[in-house]
């Protein structure tokens, strides 16, 4: 299927911000204790692909000073901001000047995190530049995804039925994420990582607000009304009533 026949990730996430902001889940605070073991140092972190900033408020509390950027400005516009945070909006591919000033120098980085982005991106050319910037020895790379929210299993059979209808509208690229990101490329010294799971207390409103933050979902937010009742049923209790919801995370983590 040509990539022409769908929306980039800047055009997506743009347009969706807010709705973004609301109902993507927050990572748990376990995933970056552990990424900031992994440095020596803690003087830079850089979020690429930060969104509305979720990692890097969480990498601000560890690193003292967090560079944040993304292609879309309506996602750094509604991005949570911190003394020691620099956001930017780039374009997709930094020239090494942009690198230079926005980012750092050769070797000053400690951590580099990618947060359910990494897939959207220019692999080789962005690659080039995590190991450019780096420090060496210590500078860590940590990308992860999510995809699947975990409820019991009646409503998470309606959710499987939801995704077999909506999955061939993804992007190709988030494929990756449907494979939990066994087949993203990832040129670096595999560090061993922990079992990560993002878990909140949610509304039935605001599990299916999660829905409506995928990128096929954007103009077609129609297909997940014909689901709605299905997944009511399924909640079974008042709407209003908290379930937990779990999100498995897939983590890479590698050195240069």
């Amino acid at each position: 299927m040509d990539d022409n026949n769908f929306p980039n990730a800047k055009d997506v996430y743009g347009t969706v911000a807010k709705t973004y902001a609301q109902f993507r889940p927050r990572y748990p605070s376990q995933l970056f204790s552990f990424l900031s073991s992994l440095t020596p140092q803690h003087e830079l972190a850089w979020d690429v692909g930060t969104g509305t900033g979720q990692a890097a408020i969480e990498l601000s509390k560890h690193y003292a000073r967090v560079v944040g950027t993304d292609t879309s400005e309506g996602q750094i516009q509604h991005a949570e901001r911190r003394h020691n945070i620099t956001y930017a909006v780039t374009a997709p591919s930094l020239s090494e000047q942009e690198l230079l000033s926005i980012v750092g120098p050769e070797s000053s980085v400690d951590l580099v995190t990618v947060a359910t982005a990494v897939h959207w991106f220019d692999l080789d050319k962005f690659y080039a530049q995590v190991k450019h910037v780096l420090k060496k020895p210590g500078g860590v790379i940590a990308v992860w995804a999510y995809w699947k929210p975990m409820v019991d299993p009646a409503v998470d059979a309606v959710r499987e039925r939801f995704y077999r209808r909506t999955n061939p509208l993804f992007h190709p690229a988030v494929k990756m994420v449907l494979d939990d990101y066994e087949t993203l490329p990832f040129p670096f010294a595999p560090v061993e990582t922990i079992k990560v799971e993002i878990e909140e207390d949610r509304t039935f409103d605001e599990y299916m607000g999660f829905f409506t933050t995928g990128s096929a979902m954007v103009g077609k937010e129609e297909i997940l009304e014909e689901y709605r009742a299905e997944f009511e049923a399924a909640w079974g209790a008042e709407l209003h009533v908290t379930k937990t919801v779990k999100f498995p995370l897939c983590l890479k983590v590698g050195t240069v």
